[in-house]
């Protein structure tokens, strides 16, 4: 994972009273006053460094492709399968004589991903250092071997999350988002788990809506249900266009549990967002997620999606934390191999580049 350059303000762990899904000091702890500073708590990292996105340093861009009518799949390769699947999945294959339909797969997934962000991480990596020392002394290989894991999957989503704070990235998510021709969008998010990115575009284009799709009831009970309510986004104030903190209920957001196919929405939407939806799907069906962005927008709305970057250490972070990541298909690109398939079904490409962990891609349809 990226790490982080600047010298960071950090506050005491705080009590077991105020960690996540409680709500630190107050329901809304952190206001204008507080910009420019960043916080490690017991299970992220809360961050409202450069609140007026003067220096978009967090959001490389690419400019990897001037013109991608030019570009071939023969010039980019394809993109990297991963094939390590969780014991979860190889056990239940093996039980049930089949593959995993894909329902289940992504419910598995957003249960099991979903313990990550539930843990008071310093404290469980004091216990699982302790778990590890007593295995040692009992010299129990397979204690040993259960203990080493746990401590060294705590440890690398310690660095990817509350250190680097690269799954949620709100400064590369912001630089990525910014510069949109929108006023108080209407924004669908597809597949939207915990809704976090929406949440992020809501705050910077205020006063709009955002309507989450994921067809798992449990990501909008608990992985969007139960988002801290603490946490800040940096954004605009609606009528000054200043900086804001927002939190999420202030937001205007509604939470559909539904397939995606079998939406009945038109070209209605300014944004239609996918954060890690088009990696999981093999190459015979991309041509169908790309339309689901195409159909919802409006004539010069913004298609927008993420996946992960095709790199050594995010190939490494799928292998250590294969029992807890890898129950789906999926796939690790490069820009030009994600650009390529958002070109080739009907998108001109108007942003491409990196952010911490991700790919990042605006497009409008053709």
């Amino acid at each position: 994972m990226q790490e982080e350059h600047e010298p960071l303000m950090t506050i005491p762990t705080p009590a077991p009273s105020d960690l996540l899904y409680d709500k630190p000091r107050s329901q809304y702890p952190y206001t204008e006053a507080d910009f420019e500073t960043t916080h490690q708590l017991a299970n992220y990292r809360v961050d409202l460094r450069n609140p007026n996105n003067i220096h978009l340093d967090r959001f490389i861009d690419a400019k990897a492709v001037y013109d991608w009518s030019q570009l071939r799949w023969k010039d980019v390769g394809r993109p990297f399968q991963v094939k390590n699947m969780s014991e979860t999945r190889r056990d239940w294959e093996q039980q049930h004589e089949q593959t995993m339909p894909v329902r289940t797969s992504w419910q598995l997934f957003n249960q099991s991903f979903h313990t990550l962000f539930e843990k008071n991480v310093p404290l469980e990596l004091q216990a699982a250092r302790a778990s590890l020392w007593r295995s040692l002394r009992r010299f129990h290989p397979s204690e040993i071997r259960a203990a080493l894991s746990d401590l060294v999957q705590l440890s690398v989503w310690n660095i990817a999350h509350r250190v680097t704070d690269g799954v949620w990235d709100p400064r590369g998510k912001r630089a990525l988002f910014h510069g949109l021709d929108v006023t108080r969008p209407r924004i669908l998010f597809l597949g939207a788990a915990e809704g976090y990115e929406a949440m992020q575009l809501y705050a910077m284009y205020p006063e709009g809506e955002v309507v989450l799709v994921d067809y798992d009831e449990f990501c909008r009970t608990d992985r969007f249900g139960n988002f801290p309510a603490s946490y800040p986004f940096l954004g605009a104030h609606p009528s000054t266009g200043h900086p804001k903190v927002w939190y999420k209920e202030q937001m205007n957001l509604h939470y559909l549990v539904e397939d995606i196919r079998n939406l009945s929405f038109g070209a209605e939407f300014d944004i239609v967002i996918s954060v890690g939806l088009l990696e999981h799907f093999p190459d015979e069906h991309k041509p169908e997620v790309m339309d689901w962005h195409r159909k919802f927008l409006k004539p010069g709305g913004y298609a927008i999606l993420t996946t992960p970057k095709k790199h050594i250490k995010t190939r490494l972070f799928y292998t250590v934390m294969e029992d807890i990541m890898n129950h789906t298909y999926r796939e690790l690109m490069d820009i030009r191999q994600m650009g390529l398939y958002v070109y080739e079904n009907g998108f001109d490409i108007l942003r491409h580049g990196t952010i911490k962990v991700h790919n990042g891609i605006v497009a409008k349809a053709r």
